[in-house]
């Protein structure tokens, strides 16, 4: 039988000195809170009682300014009384206690949190690296390949002249664009445990693996078009822009976690081993296109290393796997970017 609205209510009150509880009934009369039993007359401001938020379990609780408190276990009771008092408690309690209410907060929080990682993120990292001066994208590009270096990186095998010989080459390749509109520079051999790669660090620093050169048999068109690749992002400036939205996806977990040590102490292993996103890739192919025709060098070299990294890649595949599954490469740079068709579609789309 559900509870009427009483007048008054039965509760314990406990003084906060001793651990005696009191048999007490409530009334709230006004502005004024009337505690009456035993040897026990108090009248108390109703703006002094504190009123805990309620839950589906447990006691009903309220506590005086001096200490005091009061305890119910009907909570039903409880319920009825306070409302029938005119007391109201906050939206967010309310809203708490239905479980409707709760599993809709949760979708939009994960719809929040998505749109935030898929459209908020990108947009606040161009915003923040638009007014970051170019002297952040050096100064991250040299720790970040000193990191390298001394952990995935060793000096090239390549004899110092064929080295010189690949940059003269590629330098002559590339087409000749307005002062500002080709980013500066510096190309860099090395040898790896990543296998065939291409990695463009903040600044303008390139590094280009002996297994690439191996893997195309030194073919000058095939490592400009790499090169072409890698100055995309450069040019766009992805590494710094996806440092920034990882710093600020690492700093809004330090927040939650309370952990901040780590954010900044992961920048050069961040750089150097995580992909760039799909958005990312596409921009920086879109302007290696755009090189590779003003060179009059056909786009479909970029299908050509698809081709020779997929065959790699099956090569090295243990019995039964599938070639994308088969590389352990690092997930860095241009040859560990899976060769997907919607990007062999674009470069012949490109060809065309």
């Amino acid at each position: 039988m559900p509870h009427s609205a009483p007048a008054r209510l039965t509760a314990l009150y406990f003084d906060g000195r001793t651990a005696q509880g009191h048999a007490v009934s409530l009334q709230l009369l006004g502005n004024q809170l009337q505690i009456t039993g035993t040897d026990i007359h108090r009248s108390v401001p109703a703006a002094d009682v504190q009123w805990p938020e309620r839950t589906r379990h447990g006691k009903r609780l309220a506590h005086l300014k001096d200490g005091g408190s009061l305890q119910c276990a009907d909570i039903a009771a409880w319920d009825a009384w306070y409302s029938h008092a005119g007391l109201r408690e906050p939206l967010v309690v309310t809203l708490q206690q239905s479980w409707r209410w709760v599993i809709g907060s949760v979708l939009v929080l994960v719809v929040m949190a998505v749109a935030v990682n898929a459209w908020g993120l990108p947009w606040l990292a161009r915003g923040i690296v638009a007014l970051t001066p170019l002297s952040v994208d050096a100064s991250l590009g040299e720790n970040t390949l000193s990191a390298i270096d001394q952990t995935l990186m060793s000096p090239s095998e390549l004899p110092a002249a064929a080295q010189a010989q690949l940059r003269n080459t590629m330098a002559q390749l590339l087409p000749p664009v307005p002062r500002g509109a080709l980013p500066a520079y510096n190309l860099v051999f090395r040898k790896s445990r990543i296998g065939p790669n291409a990695l463009a660090l903040p600044g303008g620093t390139l590094i280009m693996t002996d297994d690439m050169v191996a893997l195309v048999d030194g073919d000058e068109k095939i490592l400009t078009a790499v090169l072409a690749h890698e100055l995309g992002h450069v040019h766009h400036r992805h590494g710094l822009r996806m440092l920034v939205q990882a710093t600020v996806l690492g700093a809004l977990g330090a927040v939650v976690l309370g952990d901040f040590s780590t954010v900044l102490a992961a920048v050069p292993a961040l750089l150097g081993q995580a992909h760039y996103s799909r958005q990312a890739e596409h921009e920086a192919d879109v302007y290696a296109v755009r090189l590779l025709k003003a060179a009059g060098i056909s786009p479909s070299v970029m299908l050509t290393l698809f081709d020779k990294m997929a065959q790699q890649r099956k090569a090295k595949a243990p019995s039964g796997t599938p070639s994308n599954e088969g590389a352990n490469w690092i997930g860095i740079a241009f040859a560990s970017h899976p060769s997907d068709a919607e990007r062999i579609a674009f470069f012949r789309a490109a060809v065309q």
